[in-house]
């Protein structure tokens, strides 16, 4: 048999409130119970990332066969060191030719497209909801699974 790891990344404002924790920690554990999710990929640039980070170190505790990877859109300029619990980071191909400004944007549209899952918790305006408005496009074609928190 087969076996394809399904993959989750996540999306969130920088700014987003501490008190969605229980619902992140609620929607990662179905993520992995019922939909079989067994890789999850995160930033490290804001508040929503700390986060899934941390709720995700918890959870790797009780679920010892998820991956966690650090999404790392610098890697190629400046120093990054994985985070305790995770295996590695993930530079997604093709960055390295797209001006650094515009790096983050791009990593996160790759992972849009590479990815089975998505949990997201985006801000009314800016890049996390762009992100978020792509990734209901592919999803309305099957290609990607949502949940909003």
């Amino acid at each position: 048999m087969i076996n394809i790891e399904k993959t989750c990344f996540f999306i969130g404002n920088r700014h987003a409130p501490n008190t969605i924790r229980e619902q992140l920690k609620e929607a990662i554990k179905k993520h992995i119970t019922n939909y079989s999710v067994t890789t999850f990929i995160v930033g490290n640039y804001g508040n929503f990332d700390r986060m899934c980070m941390g709720v995700l170190r918890e959870l790797k505790q009780q679920n010892k066969d998820i991956k966690l990877y650090l999404l790392a859109p610098y890697a190629l300029i400046q120093k990054i060191e994985v985070p305790k619990g995770f295996v590695g980071t993930l530079y997604p191909d093709g960055l390295e030719f797209v001006p650094k400004s515009f790096a983050i944007v791009e990593a996160n549209r790759y992972m849009i497209k590479n990815s089975d899952y998505l949990i997201a918790c985006p801000s009314a305006v800016g890049n996390s909801r762009k992100i978020v408005e792509f990734a209901q496009r592919r999803e309305k074609q099957g290609l990607i699974k949502i949940t909003l928190l």
